[in-house]
Parts: structure tokens; C-alpha cells; sequence
């Protein structure tokens, strides 16, 4: 089990990207607290050690999408949201960042991901490949698509 001293040296490294991940998945700020405790939780019982702070920053990635996965595949959670309703949570935005937002939400799970991973916290798509066990060119496939498709709602170049 990890000390305290591990898990706030994480928690002030981590949580914002953890939560915003958990909230591009879940759509909802109640099951994304939820789902990062269980992530945090996980990396209290987790036993490796991890190579170098990519390793560290990757893991957190990756079991929080499988963490938000997971909670969606559960029926009884599963719930739909109006757009208003996510709207709102990202109130904080400007409209024209919140209006790309609320259009990446929309675009499906895996097209989702790697907008996210890419544009929003940097990684490139060799280190995203890796991340969710997928080939490079898949996920260079994906982006296209996924930028084809904000394209086509938000008009204009999207890059």
C-alpha cells in the first residue's frame, strides 16, 4: 500500500486530469467523484512500481478510462443527460471553447479518447497508441475522423 505522502504527491499531480477524463466520459460531476476515488483507490492497493513519471502519468490514464468504462457498462448507472445539463458544467469555458466541447462529447468512445489525450492533455498519438494498446496508424485514423466529424458540426479548420 502507498504512503500518504504518495498519494498527495499524485492527488496535486494528477486530479485535475483524472477528473476531466472521468467527466468527458461519464458526462456527470457525481459519477465522476466517484469514479476518481476508485482510481485513487486503486492506486493505494496497487503494488508496482512504476519506471519514471510518464509510467506513473500513463497508468492514471489508462485505468481511468478503463474506471469510466467500467461504471458505464454497469445498467443501472447508465442515464442520459441533456446537452443543457453538461452545458453547465462547463460554465467555466469560453463559448467557443465550450461550444468544441460540447461536440466532442458527442463524438463517439474511441474518437472521444484520443481527442482528448491529443488536444487536451498533449500526448502524441505514438504515446496514445501505447496508452490504449491500439496501432498507431488506428489512432491517426481515429483523429482524422474525429476532426472530419467536428469539422462538419463546427465548421471551418479544425486542427
Amino acid at each position: 500500500m502507498k504512503s500518504e505522502d504518495d498519494l498527495n504527491r499524485v492527488m496535486n499531480e494528477y486530479a485535475d486530469m483524472v477528473r476531466r477524463i472521468c467527466f468527458v466520459h461519464l458526462k456527470d460531476r457525481h459519477d465522476t467523484e466517484d469514479v476518481f476515488q476508485d482510481v485513487y483507490m486503486k492506486y493505494l492497493l496497487y503494488k508496482g512500481v512504476f519506471e519514471n513519471d510518464e509510467h506513473e502519468k500513463a497508468w492514471f490514464v489508462r485505468v481511468t478510462i478503463n474506471a469510466c468504462t467500467d461504471w458505464l457498462r454497469n445498467l443501472s448507472r447508465r442515464k442520459c443527460l441533456p446537452l443543457d445539463v453538461i452545458a453547465e458544467e462547463g460554465e467555466a469555458l469560453d463559448d467557443t471553447a465550450g461550444q468544441v466541447m460540447e461536440e466532442v462529447l458527442k463524438l463517439p468512445e474511441k474518437y472521444r479518447n484520443v481527442v482528448y489525450l491529443f488536444y487536451y492533455e498533449g500526448y502524441t498519438a505514438v504515446e496514445i497508441a501505447r496508452i490504449l494498446g491500439k496501432k498507431e496508424n488506428t489512432i491517426y485514423t481515429w483523429l482524422s475522423r474525429a476532426k472530419d466529424r467536428l469539422r462538419e458540426r463546427l465548421g471551418g479548420e479544425w486542427t
